[in-house]
């Protein structure tokens, strides 16, 4: 593995930057090879919202990837413009796209997913569980002893 080269990896979430299923992402793409991370809060220009996703997100992150992690914010309020900006000033080999769930997504009611891969990078896409889905993780987890 010391000899792979090193990936980059965009991380786009706004709410669901530090939810269980993101962080696991960022556990396996940092086992699978060597890489660096940014996060990226698309739809909210810096403010005390996107400070604080930040504040609270980017330490979880830093600890599931094993280092240091970029936090970036959109300018603009259109999530997909703020990618694509992202991608053209550096260079990332994957995309982990994060959103809520699906019935109330505005990023996947608008079709983000798919205009993203336009962009020519892979794209995954972690759809966080809805509210009983994760209570029913959270309980199993507690029940189990298992980390949720």
């Amino acid at each position: 593995m010391a000899n792979a080269p090193q990936r980059q990896i965009l991380v786009v979430a706004n709410r669901t930057a530090a939810t269980p299923q993101v962080l696991e992402a960022v556990r396996r793409h940092a086992r699978e090879q060597p890489t660096t991370f940014a996060l990226l809060i698309p739809d909210a220009p810096r403010s005390k919202h996107s400070d604080w996703t930040l504040e609270l997100a980017l330490p979880l992150l830093e600890r599931a990837a094993g280092g240091p992690v970029e936090g970036l914010t959109g300018t603009d309020g259109d999530p997909f413009e703020a990618i694509q900006h992202v991608v053209a000033s550096g260079h990332y080999d994957h995309i982990v796209l994060s959103t809520l769930p699906k019935r109330v997504s505005h990023w996947l009611q608008r079709g983000l997913p798919k205009r993203v891969e336009s962009l020519g990078i892979p794209v995954e896409v972690i759809t966080a569980p809805g509210r009983q889905r994760m209570a029913d993780a959270i309980n199993d987890a507690a029940r189990t002893g298992l980390p949720g």
